[in-house]
């Protein structure tokens, strides 16, 4: 799909990597495009430099997600791309409490369910449409330092190989975006980490990678091209595969 002429919009959209898609999208000659975010001060700014919608959004709230939708098709019509990127990254075990967990899963498996019930059904019934969800390296490999981020991940992937299934024939295209570090609020945030040992991307460079794979229409987005061998490797020997996982967890202080 090319962008110029769509109407696109990005959740977590105020800095990051959806602040950097965004600017992409207009730079690609996007018809429309609407921001959501929390961060209501920087959601303006950020809307301001690219003549963007701003719509304050939480997206583990189904009924802000609705809002969202509609206000984007009042501004623009219907939606051609929804890219659902808000996340949050929350390190510890299997000590974190339950609040953690329900957040985690909330902002990083049910934000993406409640746009697909919103948009994927319009997107099918008009024969097109787009929809990218960012989810990590972690959702296909683990993060060592993080259980909620390694669950929840994993099931953001799953639950898009799953839209692929159901509308993939009805010309709604899926992606799901897998990278490893980025510099974002989210990396500097904790520190770079084990995620960091193949390289920090700027988010420019993942919004790059992210347009590109779009035009392809390719399912798996990875800007570290390295997942794909790690990948390879977990599947081919996954004892072996979690054997070094567990070497990388005691070389970097993982808690339990």
């Amino acid at each position: 799909m090319k962008i110029a002429d769509k109407s696109v919009v990005v959740t977590g959209g105020a800095s990051g990597i959806g602040l950097a898609l965004a600017r992409r999208f207009r730079a690609e000659g996007a018809r429309g495009i609407a921001l959501a975010d929390l961060q209501e001060d920087a959601l303006l700014d950020a809307a301001g430099e690219i003549d963007a919608l701003a719509v304050p959004c939480d997206v583990a709230d189904e009924a802000d997600i609705e809002r969202l939708v509609a206000a984007a098709e009042d501004a623009f019509g219907p939606i051609d791309v929804f890219v659902s990127n808000a996340g949050i990254a929350r390190m510890g075990g299997v000590d974190v409490p339950d609040d953690e967990w329900r957040q985690n899963w909330d902002i990083h498996v049910m934000a993406h369910v409640y746009a697909a019930r919103a948009v994927a059904p319009k997107m099918a019934a008009r024969g097109s449409g787009y929809l990218v969800n960012t989810a990590s390296a972690a959702g296909l490999l683990s993060h060592v330092e993080s259980a909620t981020y390694s669950v929840t991940k994993h099931a953001a992937v799953a639950f898009a190989e799953w839209l692929s299934i159901a509308y993939g024939d009805q010309g709604v295209q899926v992606s799901v975006l897998c990278p490893q570090a980025v510099r974002t609020a989210m990396l500097t945030g904790r520190g770079e980490g084990v995620a960091s040992l193949d390289g920090v991307l700027e988010p420019e460079q993942v919004a790059d990678n992210v347009i590109a794979a779009m035009e392809r229409e390719e399912f798996l987005i990875l800007p570290h091209a390295e997942v794909q061998d790690y990948v390879q490797r977990k599947a081919s020997d996954r004892e072996r595969w979690l054997r070094g996982m567990r070497k990388l967890r005691a070389a970097h202080g993982g808690a339990s």
